[in-house]
């Protein structure tokens, strides 16, 4: 278990931009027997959601925000080749992230979890338009297709995009999941938006993908969203 105090100690070390301090942090807890996936859900995880709390809320500078993006994403990067492998299947997985750092440290830390855990991950980021994505999707076929972190001004695009998912109806059997963002943020917003599936953090997005098809949560449809997946909406890049 990972204790408060090294939260802390990590925390101050990333809002004061110490790269060799948060690199000793996390040695430290290796070194103490902390598995690297528990860094991730323990340490890294809910250090990035409070960066962005803090950062959303102006308690710190944009400059604090960026570098503390940059030393996460930096261990996670150290730290992806010390998670467990499960053998692998053939679920398949592709992850789209909005464009901001932060969206992409949480997509990359997701897909390093689905990897971990078996799939076959494809993480785009957030620099694919939505015409890409749909072509990308058509040649690798995956179980499900994540959208992770966006935020509100990103909210008519991601519908969209959902949007025309659901009219080619080219891969009925994909499930749609979000995460992050404004999702995290707005209760039911996933449901209201055209989603299958919903996850807190990467963890919970990899259990609940693996669910039985019978064990998976119903998402509540309004008659508004139910008519709206009929019309023929333009294409609209969740990327600016």
């Amino acid at each position: 278990m990972i204790k408060q105090f090294i939260r802390e100690r990590y925390l101050e070390a990333l809002l004061t931009g110490d790269r060799q301090a948060c690199r000793n942090i996390i040695e430290e807890a290796l070194q103490g027997g902390t598995m690297a996936i528990q860094i991730y859900m323990d340490i890294i995880w809910p250090m990035m959601v409070e960066i962005d709390d803090l950062y959303r809320q102006d308690r710190i500078m944009p400059a604090q925000e960026a570098l503390a993006s940059r030393i996460n994403r930096s261990i996670v990067n150290q730290l992806q080749n010390k998670l467990p492998r499960r053998p692998a299947t053939d679920r398949r997985i592709v992850i789209v992230t909005a464009e901001s750092e932060q969206a992409e440290l949480g997509g990359q830390m997701t897909c390093d979890l689905f990897e971990s855990d078996g799939w076959r991950c494809r993480f785009l980021g957030g620099t694919v338009n939505n015409e890409d994505i749909l072509e990308f999707i058509h040649s690798y076929s995956p179980d499900v297709l994540l959208l992770y972190g966006f935020n509100g001004k990103d909210a008519p695009a991601v519908r969209k995009l959902i949007d025309r998912i659901r009219q080619i109806n080219a891969w009925p059997d994909m499930r749609i999941m979000l995460s992050g963002g404004v999702f995290k943020r707005a209760e039911g917003l996933w449901e209201e938006i055209g989603a299958d599936l919903y996850a807190e953090t990467a963890a919970e997005a990899v259990h609940i993908a693996s669910l039985p098809t019978e064990d998976l949560p119903t998402p509540v449809r309004t008659i508004k969203q139910r008519g709206r997946c009929q019309s023929n909406p333009e294409p609209v890049s969740v990327a600016s």
